[in-house]
């Protein structure tokens, strides 16, 4: 055994262990009535009474609805719009994209709360940039913040805004990996930039777009709390389009402080995109045994 290699290694496996392994433990809980008294061992089982609590209520079409469509949209937008920007940048100089990369990543690092205050500055309806503009103009808007019909488009772009930087950079930096003798040839073989992008850019990056989407469709049931509480307000009426699993459960815990049953939902979470990832790479596999990630 290398034991240099182990000491190496350590702090990894240790941080492995302690945050992904250790909490494995508190698989139990949702099948239990939690009694604090009582600890997790001892509590009462409560067999499938916590999942109940969410299946069988009224909200459980509405919530999981939303999941699953605006972080498909999330998934779509972000994933083609990194790409485009990604094959922009390729054409750029080096100076230009360390500024234009530097613009494009700085949001990644902005935080939920920030943004939302951001968002009240421009959308709010007394004192908002956007309403005051288009009121100067003779325009009146409604209350963005009570028109539920908008939000798919605003998170939409809030995640573009937020996470595209992230994204592009993976996607350049895979750009940046491949031989230009590639380019040198098609050049000679007299193709031009669009062909140059369709035959042989998007084909070297095929194998990275579906590890990415892959990965992105296992956290397809998850939703980003901080972006959904606090660009919404966590306002009412908007909970036809935003009210998603992870908001859903929060209030139900606020109001009833079951984690038995918080913990269900966690579990329903996990299984699902865990077949979701599974199911996918499988179609991927059928398709092109190569790109696939397992």
């Amino acid at each position: 055994m290398n034991w240099d290699l182990f000491m190496l290694a350590l702090p990894g496996l240790a941080l492995l262990l302690a945050f992904y392994y250790a909490p494995l433990f508190g698989l139990i809980i949702p099948f239990k009535t939690l009694d604090y008294a009582k600890g997790i061992l001892r509590s009462d089982w409560a067999g499938l009474k916590n999942f109940e609590f969410f299946f069988k209520s009224q909200d459980f079409f509405r919530v999981t609805r939303n999941t699953l469509g605006l972080n498909f949209l999330f998934i779509l937008s972000s994933q083609v719009i990194s790409l485009l920007l990604a094959l922009v940048l390729f054409e750029l100089s080096r100076k230009q994209v360390k500024v234009y990369q530097t613009a494009m990543f700085i949001p990644y690092f902005i935080s939920w709360i920030v943004a939302s205050y951001v968002l009240y500055a421009l959308l709010n309806p007394v004192s908002g940039l956007i309403p005051h503009y288009y009121k100067a103009q003779g325009i009146e808007l409604p209350n963005i913040f009570n028109t539920p019909k908008y939000w798919p488009f605003i998170l939409t772009a809030a995640v573009v805004w937020k996470s595209c930087g992230y994204t592009t950079l993976i996607y350049y930096a895979a750009l940046m990996g491949m031989d230009p003798t590639y380019f040198e040839a098609a050049v000679v073989d007299g193709a031009n930039k669009p062909q140059i992008t369709m035959r042989i850019s998007l084909p070297f990056l095929g194998p990275l777009i579906i590890l990415l989407v892959i990965l992105a469709i296992g956290k397809i049931f998850y939703s980003d709390f901080g972006m959904f509480f606090f660009l919404t307000r966590d306002s009412g009426l908007l909970y036809p389009v935003t009210d998603v699993i992870d908001t859903y459960v929060y209030r139900a815990l606020r109001v009833t402080g079951d984690i038995g049953m918080s913990s269900a939902v966690g579990f329903y979470q996990s299984v699902v995109g865990f077949l979701l990832v599974f199911g996918t790479n499988l179609v991927v596999r059928r398709i092109n045994r190569e790109s696939a990630i397992f």
